[in-house]
């Protein structure tokens, strides 16, 4: 199918945290074509009848988190309002999946502005028979999330990859999602045409629990031993601490232990068992140019000369680290960043690579995308 034929997913906020997780799935399955808008969308009411018109399922991200709580509760309103009112105006009636919380059940200026915008959303549907999903999350996390913003967990993260001791102001209950999971549903509910009231379930535990796991995920990376990963949810929340640690903390040297027989390094210690592999890459020869949604990659060059590039999606920042077999070190993939590597010497290059699963071709989790334009 080309991509003119492709219903048209419209997402507001679309430079949020959520949307860039949103994006890099499709961008990585397919199924859907994008259109990303921002908040200057919604102050020029043109652009705003444009973008629903062109839309078949528009998912509502836009809007405040955090901040004064009048300014919050008339923003968050006033934007659920603007939207609907461009959809009468045009005639449109795209689904509409808006992105409400749990906190919709707490009587605080955020709790109102999400309970109030959606009750706007779903009385314009109602109005014009238009297929209307209230998807009622919990505290989404994962890479790339804003520290002192969007979850305590990229908190926790941000000051953990620094070497700050977190502190823990108020030990309550929590309830985590990861954006990709998030996403993955938003587009399921796309795909189905859904409507009605939706509520995604995440993973419970207390705010101290959250802050143990962290650190030791932190200590046991730090030491260069590769926690166990149980289920999805352990590997996510190590994810998401691994980006942070993103771009500096790489690439990170390992002990070259020599004598008399030659030298020896410790390239992968696991608790977690995965996937090891070798490749030779001939002179000026590149591997790579993909990225993974979910999967954890270790490059390390054994022989050689090689650069590393790495790019976050939608972004033209290229990160570059130049390695030598010479001097064992690794560098590994933050997700939802595109990732290569590059012979720039003389001879053959020999790289190993390390996965924390082995590979399924029937889902490889391995999306192609130049770092370089």
């Amino acid at each position: 199918m080309s991509e003119e034929r492709l219903p048209t997913l419209g997402i507001t906020g679309g430079r949020g945290f959520i949307a860039w997780h949103l994006r890099g799935r499709i961008h990585a399955l397919g199924g859907f074509n994008p259109a990303a808008v921002g908040h200057e969308t919604f102050t020029d009411p043109a652009a705003l009848e444009r973008f629903v018109r062109r839309c078949d399922t528009i998912v509502h991200l836009a809007g405040m988190n955090r901040g004064d709580d009048a300014e919050l509760e008339r923003v968050n309103v006033g934007l659920c309002a603007r939207l609907a009112q461009a959809c009468e105006r045009t005639g449109c009636a795209p689904q509409l999946i808006f992105a409400n919380s749990t906190h919709l059940e707490r009587d605080t200026a955020y709790g109102r502005s999400k309970r109030r915008g959606a009750e706007l959303l779903a009385a314009w549907a109602g109005r014009c028979g238009a297929r209307f999903v209230n998807l009622v999350l919990p505290q989404v996390f994962g890479e790339c999330g804003r520290p002192f913003y969007n979850s305590v967990v990229a908190t926790f993260c941000r000051q953990l990859a620094d070497g700050e001791a977190p502190r823990i102001l108020e030990d309550r209950e929590l309830e985590l999602a990861h954006a990709q999971d998030v996403a993955a549903r938003i587009l399921q509910l796309a795909a189905e045409g859904a409507s009605g009231d939706v509520r995604l379930t995440g993973r419970c535990m207390t705010v101290i629990e959250l802050l143990s796991r962290l650190q030791a995920l932190a200590e046991r990376y730090n030491a260069h031993l590769l926690p166990p990963l149980p289920d999805e949810f352990d590997l996510s929340l190590f994810n998401t601490y691994r980006a942070y640690r993103f771009p500096g903390a790489y690439p990170a040297r390992v002990e070259l232990r020599s004598d008399a027989r030659g030298a020896l390094f410790e390239a992968v210690s696991s608790l977690h068992g995965g996937q090891c592999f070798l490749s030779t890459t001939l002179p000026g020869m590149t591997r790579g140019n993909h990225y993974h949604l979910r999967k954890f990659e270790r490059f390390l060059v054994v022989r050689g000369l090689a650069v590393i590039r790495v790019r976050r999606l939608f972004s033209d920042e290229i990160t570059e680290y130049r390695v030598s077999g010479g001097e064992p070190c690794y560098v590994d993939m933050p997700a939802l960043h595109t990732h290569n590597i590059t012979n720039i010497g003389d001879g053959e290059l020999t790289t190993l690579f390390w996965s924390h699963e082995i590979f399924d071709p029937r889902q490889p989790d391995t999306h192609a995308e130049p770092v370089k334009a």
